[in-house]
């Protein structure tokens, strides 16, 4: 996916207008303050202290000398880079609402139940999920889809949600990051001028190593959990499933048509939308459900009786209408994104976290800590990367570093992590389909951890990092200390 607009660049801000570091960081402190009070002390949902956040941010813009005009057009690039997140965000809530009456997810979860244990469920659903998303290249169509059903089969077998959804989202972003049909993988390669392929290849060792370990401490956690399943509960739940749906293998005709789309390259945005038409066709025709009320299901959501309260509260869904909470929180928080980037903060503060180093290594650990600060700032996977991808190209080029070594730092620790921030749009998303929140799912959420620190770890041990120096006479052998007023 290429970026919808290109951010500004610290050499693009006019001196005039530009603020130092210690402004810069000004707004952020604010930021962290208001979410922080606001959550954890009064107890608000996100919205009020991201608004309080935005007009603090236009306060420093007007005290830098920007008119309203430049803000909203702000506002507007901050929506418009993620505009397919929400339109993403609105199909995804009536597909899952679909599905379930189509009898997709339920027969997932019938025979997921007949297979697995909770010895191997975690490692096993960790798998399939890199599988899948590496096959469509989509960690969130993933999460939406296989993982709901995931969370479901992890109930019956007695493992804890929050963990089946760490599972499923350590695999669908691992196998995202190396998929060649994946938007961030793409778009980190594009905005890097870097080779699709060349930047994949130099991903591979510190995703490999960053799952690897992930797999692993997942097989040991399902050591644990073997021997929870409650006698009668297995036997409950099919129950339930097979005696309120057709589980025909009739049923996983959506589930067909969204990924052998996606397998075909189609995007995700289209691929989703065709699964919500195959959802509806497969309730109609093999579920008994009447045109209307398939479209209200797409609508209104979803309220199965099936006579066990565990899998009516399984497949309840909101439907269409569900996503409003989610979709507000999001466009609150890219609208505070597109504020920071057009008052030139986040450029700001990219650069001076990166300009003052004189080391290969210290340079990309600083562009994963400027990705992961920006993910943060601006609730949007996309920024994380066009934004320093951008800015810091001609530092590169400076320290005679290719552009993989740019494009891997800034996806490595910028696309992973917005999962773990619970004002993130990832992380929103993903505790939305899966109703899991954030806080709950972010400490098994293990690849969301190790890939930004096995990045880290491989600088500080000179794995597969050039040690090289600013090359010199170069122009950013001058540049200010970010620290000067």
């Amino acid at each position: 996916m290429a970026p919808a607009f290109t951010p500004t660049t610290y050499e693009e801000i006019p001196v005039e207008r530009r603020p130092s570091f210690r402004l810069a960081l000004v707004p952020v402190l604010a930021v962290v303050a208001f979410l922080g009070i606001g959550s954890a002390v009064l107890g608000l949902d996100p919205h009020a202290p991201l608004l309080w956040s935005i007009v603090f941010v236009a306060g420093i813009g007007r005290y830098l000398g920007y008119e309203w005009e430049e803000l909203f057009d702000g506002v507007s690039n901050g929506l418009l880079m993620g505009i397919q997140a929400l339109l993403i965000l609105f199909v995804i809530y009536a597909l899952i609402a679909t599905w379930i009456a189509s009898g997709t997810i339920p027969g997932l979860m019938y025979y997921g139940l007949s297979f697995l244990t909770p010895t191997v469920f975690l490692p096993v659903a960790a798998v399939l999920s890199a599988v899948v998303a590496f096959s469509i290249g989509s960690s969130w169509t993933t999460v939406g889809t296989l993982g709901v059903a995931f969370v479901g089969i992890g109930a019956g077998l007695g493992v804890p949600a929050p963990m089946t959804v760490g599972a499923v989202l350590s695999g669908a972003y691992a196998g995202d990051k190396q998929s060649p049909l994946s938007d961030t993988t793409n778009l980190a390669a594009g905005v890097t001028n870097t080779d699709l392929y060349a930047h994949i290849r130099r991903m591979r060792l510190g995703t490999a190593i960053a799952f690897g370990i992930a797999l692993a401490a997942f097989a040991v956690i399902g050591l644990g959990t073997a021997g929870a399943i409650p006698a009668d509960r297995l036997a409950e739940i099919q129950g339930a499933l097979a005696g309120t749906y057709d589980l025909s293998p009739l049923v996983f005709a959506p589930l067909a048509v969204t990924f052998g789309l996606a397998l075909r390259g189609h995007p995700a945005l289209p691929s989703l939308v065709a699964g919500v038409f195959a959802g509806v066709a497969t309730a109609i025709l093999l579920q008994g459900t009447g045109f209307v009320a398939a479209w209200e299901v797409f609508m209104s959501g979803t309220a199965p009786e099936t006579g066990s309260d565990l899998v009516n509260d399984l497949l309840a869904a909101g439907g269409l209408t569900g996503s409003a909470w989610t979709i507000t929180v999001v466009v609150a928080a890219l609208s505070l994104g597109g504020v920071l980037e057009r008052t030139g903060v986040l450029a700001v503060l990219a650069h001076g976290l990166t300009s003052a180093v004189q080391g290969s290594g210290s340079l990309i650990a600083g562009t994963g800590v400027s990705a992961i600060l920006i993910n943060a700032l601006t609730a949007q996977q996309y920024m994380s990367i066009v934004l320093p991808g951008v800015t810091l190209r001609n530092l590169y080029a400076e320290f005679d570093l290719d552009g993989d070594q740019l494009s891997r730092a800034v996806e490595a620790a910028g696309t992973p992590t917005g999962a773990l921030l619970p004002w993130h749009a990832g992380g929103v998303y993903m505790a939305s389909v899966t109703g899991v929140p954030t806080l709950e799912y972010a400490p098994f959420y293990l690849f969301g951890f190790l890939s930004p620190l096995v990045l880290f770890a491989m600088v500080l041990g000179g794995i597969d990092v050039p040690r090289t120096t600013r090359t010199p006479g170069t122009v950013g052998s001058s540049m200010p200390d970010p620290s000067d007023d």
